[in-house]
């Protein structure tokens, strides 16, 4: 039988030699290096996910990933007076600020002095190296067999580690901005680890930009564990360039009683995935999944998530909202698991999107996976255009045509922003969302 030879695409290519010239440099003891080389292998094998793969299917990464970017270097000064200078939207508001630029932790943009006791904090590339025993033990413990977590692990160079101890509240919301700021476009592979003790609890805000008209890579990734009782509100916003390829990736697992609240806004990057894994451990856990994506041009996102009930009474909300122009499109694949045993099991998923153009496109795939018989599980997807009687019920009170359609988008944005439990922040995303809306107008 003829030997098949799998051709490489050129960022396939790109991106092997990148990883052999790269190995050596990349922080971490002889596990992480291992592990580093099982993840690119295993992604080397399979290459970049196409629309055979089906959880990539409405978005072909081979496709749409014609290049790999080199690796951003860490800041010189000059990227770090870049960063100083980004974006001041969520700045209105007291928080704690911890930053990377280009990939790398900067000390002298973060408040990493006044984290409150009971919180520790450590640049994941430190940890690395000192093979600390909390990333030891739980780096990759939620595996997920992903391409882009595989490209995360092989490359990944620093983040953050944020341990709180059992039952710390942080009372001011923690601030993780990734800025991108160089002009010819990188690649930057971050990842972060959160853990909370029993009975913790903790606002994140993961902010991510970029210098306008860069063409970067961005894929990040963050860990969640929460343990029993312990409670996370996470809010994303994307800002990136309109020319950068954006890689999210949030796996999380719940603790008995736990609660995570999680919020997505984009509004950034020519092309856009962002995925959760939430896998529950323990009983009574909750999970609230949420976002908002806002598109115009040709601009692609994609929002993928596996919501994974594996213990008794767990609850689980999504709702997820898209506002598209032009020639945009909008993927949300979203699943449901209920397996054995996970009696009592309550799960809702609704994905809504407004079309404002002929030439926008929106795939919705809602999925449930069910294996136990005493559980309340269903899922909605709508589509459509903007109602005509609310709009013509705003312009027969005077409100000109352009301002009664971002009323009505407002409000429909809104629905979802409402799940964020700061005011502060809520109003920072409602910001964002409303500068775009009136941009389009």
């Amino acid at each position: 039988m003829a030997e098949i030879t799998v051709i490489k695409t050129p960022a396939e290519a790109a991106l092997a030699e990148a990883f052999g010239a790269a190995l050596d440099a990349l922080p971490g003891t002889a596990a992480v290096r291992s592990l580093r080389e099982e993840a690119f292998g295993a992604f080397s094998r399979a290459g970049l996910p196409h629309r055979r793969v089906e959880e990539w299917k409405y978005t072909d990464l081979r496709t749409l990933m014609r290049e790999a970017r080199p690796l951003a270097a860490p800041p010189d000064a000059i990227a770090l007076d870049r960063a100083r200078l980004t974006s001041e939207a969520l700045r209105q508001h007291a928080h704690l600020r911890l930053t990377l630029v280009d990939g790398s932790f900067a000390p002298s943009l973060s408040d990493v002095g006044l984290l409150p006791a009971g919180v520790r904090f450590l640049p994941l590339a430190e940890a690395l190296a000192s093979g600390d025993a909390l990333v030891a033990g739980r780096l990759g413990a939620q595996a997920v067999d992903n391409a882009a977590v595989a490209l995360n692990a092989a490359f990944m160079t620093d983040g953050f580690v944020l341990a709180v101890d059992a039952g710390v509240s942080v009372e001011l919301p923690v601030l993780l901005q990734h800025v991108q700021t160089s002009p010819e476009g990188r690649a930057v592979y971050a990842r972060s680890l959160i853990v909370l003790g029993e009975g913790a609890s903790l606002t994140l805000v993961d902010t991510y930009e970029g210098a306008e008209g860069a063409a970067n890579q961005t894929n990040i990734v963050i860990e969640v564990s929460l343990g029993d009782r312990a409670r996370l509100e996470r809010i994303a916003i994307q800002t990136e360039s309109l020319q950068t390829l954006h890689l999210a990736t949030l796996t999380a697992s719940l603790g008995a009683r736990a609660e995570l609240v999680s919020f997505a806004l984009g509004a950034g990057a020519a092309v856009a995935r962002s995925q959760l894994f939430v896998a529950y451990a323990g009983d009574h856990a909750t999970a609230s999944l949420g976002g908002a994506t806002l598109l115009a041009g040709k601009r692609h996102a994609d929002t993928t998530l596996v919501v994974d009930h594996a213990a008794l009474n767990g609850t689980s909300r999504e709702l997820f909202k898209a506002v598209l122009d032009g020639d945009s499109r909008s993927v949300f694949q979203g699943k449901i698991v209920v397996r054995p045993g996970a009696q009592k099991t309550d799960g809702k998923m609704m994905s809504q999107a407004i079309l404002l153009s002929d030439g926008a496109e929106v795939d919705n795939k809602p999925e449930l996976e069910i294996f136990a018989d005493d559980v309340v599980c269903g899922h909605g997807a709508t589509c459509g255009a903007l109602d005509e009687d609310l709009l013509f019920y705003c312009k027969a009170r005077g409100i000109p045509q352009a301002e009664a359609e971002a009323i009505l988008l407002q409000a429909f944005v809104g629905e979802a922003v409402e799940a964020i439990g700061s005011e502060a922040v809520r109003g920072g995303v409602m910001a964002i969302a409303e500068r775009w809306l009136a941009a389009r107008v």
